[in-house]
């Protein structure tokens, strides 16, 4: 499925099922990879359903921080200083309202980054450490947000879905990894192709005490650099750039997103074009960031 905007082409492999409560485990290597959940959630009609599972420091970005919390994300602190209790009791009180869940999370906690590779090292140094398979092409995933949204969520969830996201002419002239396309290449520039698996898991074919869960993340894991590895370094020209199997084509109809983005643009423009306005838009980003990071670190 070839999902077009203005100058991207984004190829789905595999069938996105029914609107349902779900996790999205992808992984992660750029800003981008949150427009790409949406863009998925919107072809299942479920993009009002869409929750993010945000490291922690990310509460006190101007203003997104608070909009993310206020919308059912779900903050988290890396390792020793991670709080199951908090996770689970904010997953609990969606649980109860009912709530629609589609729960973004990236297990490898941080952006795979051919540029930081110290960062890569350390998490191959860490899987060796840990008797696990070294992944070459994604970061060893972290199992204790997923863990505990699954487990929380398991009489409300219906599946889990699988995403592995990679990018066209993201290798250079030897055949190296690149870094991922940022946000304003993606919004702003000609973005190359991306393409996207989507396995759908069960969620009763996932088991679900912690260090069985630990083993199949890492088995998933494994698939996904499995397919990397073909993506980026087979040799054989008519497979590069490309996932096995055949991509099925469907528009993102522009009426979906272009309403909401000229009503926001003619908000802020029209702003912006008098000294009250501009003082008044001043005032509120200030202002605001600075209440919404309070909020956020009170009530996340």
């Amino acid at each position: 499925m070839t999902v077009s905007t203005t100058s991207t082409r984004i190829i789905i492999y595999g069938d996105l099922p029914k609107k349902e409560n779900v996790i999205y485990l992808s992984n992660h290597q750029c800003t981008v990879d949150w427009i790409i959940a949406d863009m998925l959630a919107i072809q299942q009609e479920a993009l009002g359903h869409v929750r993010y599972v945000l490291k922690d420091g990310l509460k006190f970005l101007p203003l997104y921080g608070w909009y993310f919390s206020q919308h059912g994300g779900i903050y988290v602190k890396r390792s020793a200083n991670f709080n199951e209790k908090k996770m689970r009791n904010k997953l609990m009180s969606q649980i109860k309202a009912k709530t629609p869940m589609y729960l973004v999370i990236f297990p490898e906690g941080t952006r795979y980054n051919p540029e930081l590779p110290k960062v890569i090292a350390d998490s191959q140094t860490f899987a060796a450490k840990e008797g696990l398979p070294v992944l070459n092409h994604v970061l060893t995933p972290r199992v204790k947000a997923t863990h505990v949204a699954i487990t929380a969520m398991e009489d409300y969830l219906d599946a889990v879905y699988d995403i592995t996201v990679a990018y066209e002419k993201t290798t250079d002239q030897n055949g190296k990894r690149k870094e991922a396309p940022s946000m304003t290449e993606f919004l702003c520039k000609e973005c190359p192709r991306i393409h996207i698996v989507v396995e759908r898991v069960d969620q009763k074919d996932i088991p679900k005490e912690q260090i069985f869960m630990r083993r199949w993340l890492h088995e998933r894991f494994e698939i996904k650099d499995k397919l990397l590895t073909e993506f980026y370094e087979t040799t054989d020209p008519e497979k590069r750039n490309k996932f096995h199997g055949k991509g099925q084509e469907a528009k993102l109809s522009l009426k979906r997103t272009v309403p909401s983005l000229l009503i926001l643009t003619g908000i802020t423009v029209g702003m912006l074009f008098s000294d009250t306005g501009r003082k008044v838009y001043v005032k509120t980003w200030i202002y605001g960031t600075l209440l919404g990071c309070l909020w956020v670190s009170i009530k996340a």
